[in-house]
């Protein structure tokens, strides 16, 4: 799938009904006052809207997405509602266009299984966070690998399953980062979509601080 063609799909979503939301990261964040955020597959920016207003004047939120029109849909919203402290962003997940060591949080819904390369976008979440930052992402993973003519169908992987990886390789994915202590704050039952069988989950970690925990005389 070309970036012309999941630019063009993802779109044509903005002015749609559709929710593309399998989770509630945001619920589980905990943002704080002057902290800056980072929402990944922002979309018409709701998410990103709600943690402006919660990180306040002094902190600030970039949402990032692949698709124009979201982008656009949501940096009017944001302007409409005078909104200031945000930044709305076009960009693939493998190579997210912020600095290192920006954002004390990340979230995200239903996004990573989007990825092409899954490892890369872990890796950038790693990268853009500080030191002891932390994620909050909701996502799915498959029960079974998905076979080859799902994985590489871009019309199944833009209804958010045929991307998907198992449970296992989605967590050494996390360990391959750099993550540990990866806490899996809610998991769904298995359930079917599209052509396969999927769970839904909330999962959370930090970046190491790099700080010694032990006590040194």
């Amino acid at each position: 799938m070309s970036l012309i063609e999941i630019n063009k799909r993802y779109s044509d979503l903005a002015t749609s009904d559709c929710c593309l939301s399998c989770g509630g990261a945001i619920n589980y964040a905990e943002a704080q006052l002057n902290e800056v955020c980072v929402d990944l597959g922002s979309g018409r920016g709701t998410d990103v809207i709600r943690l402006a207003e919660i990180v306040g004047n002094d902190g600030f939120v970039y949402g990032v997405d692949i698709s124009d029109g979201m982008i656009e849909k949501a940096s009017k919203t944001a302007e409409r509602m005078g909104v200031t402290n945000v930044k709305f962003i076009k960009s693939q997940l493998e190579q997210i266009k912020l600095s290192d060591n920006i954002a004390d949080l990340v979230i995200s819904n239903c996004t990573i299984n989007h990825a092409d390369n899954k490892q890369l976008a872990w890796d950038e979440i790693f990268r853009i966070l500080k030191k002891g930052g932390r994620f909050v992402i909701s996502d799915i993973y498959a029960t079974e690998p998905i076979p080859d003519e799902f994985r590489n169908d871009p019309v199944a992987i833009s209804e958010c399953w045929a991307g998907s990886v198992t449970r296992d390789e989605y967590l050494q994915q996390l360990e391959n980062a750099g993550f540990s202590s990866v806490n899996i704050i809610e998991e769904s039952a298995p359930y079917s979509k599209g052509e396969v069988t999927v769970c839904s989950w909330t999962i959370a970690a930090k970046k190491p601080s790099g700080e010694c925990s032990c006590c040194c005389s």
